[in-house]
């Protein structure tokens, strides 16, 4: 039997079989609705309002089996959000890939994020950046994090998550070219980086070796194809350059922030971590390269925070302390929603510094504080499931949960920086640059990272913020054919890291989930 469910925000109307949940409808609808869980019914980000019926007032769409006609109208927690698009620049020369029939006036490169899609219109002739348009990546709706998404296609297909992915940036390939105010059959060439699952995704290869140890990703080496073959919508003659993957989760993205950054040709011991809802590292002594994946994003994209969110309008971005005050920025400048890695970064070392939490990471009960500014917020303490909270704000809290997300992103990319230094037998110390890319490390503050022990804290002054470094290595790509071939060539030399094949990988983990010590 079906039902019709009236989407109200969005003047939708559609019909779905008895027991559909209200996720799958909103997926079917196009909302495009957030569930970072994949819908699990444990991150509580679907909800929306029910207006009538059974389940009328505020539910969450995942957990909502549809047996009668429903009005919906979803409950936007976020506002406008903030993608970054730009990074490090590194001049090249101007020499696209050459085809027959197309003039090369005007290209486009893609940087496609598990979270995020970015597009930049490049004129093919001078290299320079024309326009440029972004938006959320609409594959969260099938989960915030790879694996996830992964998991789903094994379930049901991938046809849904590389049909929405294309769509996508078939919208933003329109939306540049209506700045330009130029047709879209004048763009005659496309390339994109992304991690190893989006390059899946979008090709609609299936998965199951990602996700499966030795995690071996189906395809490594730079591609060509037609544009059209993948229905995207620019000249149809036009071009599709895909950037190498390296292994595992390391993937064109990374590529990309090699390229920008000319990784190969640094003489410093130089560290590259690109921190989203993966976190890919990448380390070189001047003669080899090393690079690995963690799986640390999630908490630092919102996804299993409680009061987490993305950088979006009512994230609380940035805390500190000062003149004896705890203090916070919002996005937006308005009241607090929730709040997002950067903020949530600054408030799990804030709470380390105060005491509010200890070197194990258990949250201190109101009577155990010392510092006195601890004491004079003792009554932020709270309880959420009969565990201590820090509440910041109205219902915006840090639980005991949250901090142990946080030990969890940290460990794992603290243990794979550790690992890396022992393969090329140097010491944390020796480390001479960091350069920090992605969304995360552009807002985060250093300070805040090292004192979570999330980046060793002697490297504390030698961190460098690069942006959208993916995002420049794929314009590079596109803008010069001879850097896209050598992506190629560039894997070949990179030693991939699987560090969950490391003997001594757990042990460092688990030392490494210890925060470390304040001294003051």
């Amino acid at each position: 039997m079906q039902y019709s469910i009236h989407f109200l925000k969005e003047n939708k109307i559609i019909n779905v079989q008895e027991g559909t949940t209200l996720l799958e409808a909103e997926i079917a609808a196009g909302v495009h609705p957030d569930a970072p869980c994949g819908g699990q019914g444990t991150c509580g980000k679907c909800l929306v309002r029910v207006l009538d019926g059974a389940n009328s007032g505020i539910q969450k769409a995942c957990t909502v089996h549809i047996s009668e006609d429903l009005t919906v109208d979803t409950v936007t927690k976020e506002g406008t959000h903030t993608i970054l698009e730009n990074g490090v620049k590194r001049q090249t020369e101007v020499r696209p890939y050459l085809s027959s029939n197309l003039e090369n006036h005007w290209l486009v490169a893609f940087d496609i994020g598990t979270t995020t899609l970015v597009a930049y219109l490049l004129d093919g002739r001078t290299g320079e950046q024309i326009q440029l348009a972004s938006m959320m990546n609409p594959q969260s709706q099938y989960g915030a994090d790879v694996i996830m998404r992964c998991n789903y296609v094994l379930e049901h297909g991938g046809s849904p998550l590389s049909f929405c992915i294309r769509e996508a940036m078939n919208q933003l390939i329109q939306e540049v070219a209506r700045m330009q105010k130029i047709s879209v059959e004048e763009i005659s060439q496309i390339s994109f980086v992304g991690n190893t699952c989006m390059h899946h995704l979008f090709l609609e290869l299936n998965p199951d070796s990602l996700v499966k140890a030795p995690y071996v990703p189906v395809i490594v080496e730079p591609l060509i194809y037609k544009a059209s073959d993948y229905q995207l919508k620019i000249h149809p003659d036009g071009i599709l350059k895909i950037l190498p993957n390296i292994g595992g989760f390391v993937g064109a993205d990374t590529v990309g922030c090699l390229i920008s950054t000319d990784f190969e040709h640094r003489q410093k011991i130089t560290l590259m971590i690109d921190i989203g809802t993966n976190g890919e590292m990448a380390l070189t002594d001047g003669k080899r390269i090393l690079a690995c994946s963690t799986a640390a994003g999630p908490a630092f994209e919102g996804a299993k925070i409680s009061c987490g969110m993305r950088g979006a309008d009512g994230a609380i971005d940035h805390i500190a302390v000062k003149d004896g005050k705890i203090q916070w920025h919002v996005i937006g400048d308005c009241e607090p929603v929730g709040i997002c890695g950067s903020g949530l970064l600054d408030c799990i070392a804030m709470l380390l510094r105060l005491g509010f939490i200890d070197e194990s990471g258990r949250m201190m009960d109101s009577d155990e504080l010392e510092h006195p500014i601890a004491q004079k917020y003792s009554s932020c303490i709270t309880e959420i499931d009969n565990r201590p909270a820090f509440q910041i704000w109205k219902n915006v809290c840090i639980t005991q949960k949250d901090v142990r997300e946080v030990q969890l992103a940290k460990g794992a990319i603290a243990a794979g920086i550790t690992i890396m230094c022992k393969h090329l037998q140097i010491s944390v110390d020796d480390i001479q640059e960091v350069m920090i890319a992605g969304a995360f490390g552009n807002y985060m503050e250093p300070a805040s990272a090292c004192a979570i022990g999330l980046i060793p804290p002697v490297l504390h002054n030698r961190i460098t913020a690069i942006g959208n470094a993916a995002g420049e290595g794929s314009k590079i790509a596109l803008l010069n054919h001879s850097e896209f071939v050598h992506s190629g060539e560039l894997i070949q030399n990179i030693e991939f890291l699987e560090l969950a094949s490391e003997p001594d990988f757990q042990d460092i983990f688990v030392d490494e989930l210890e925060y470390p010590q304040q001294l003051g």
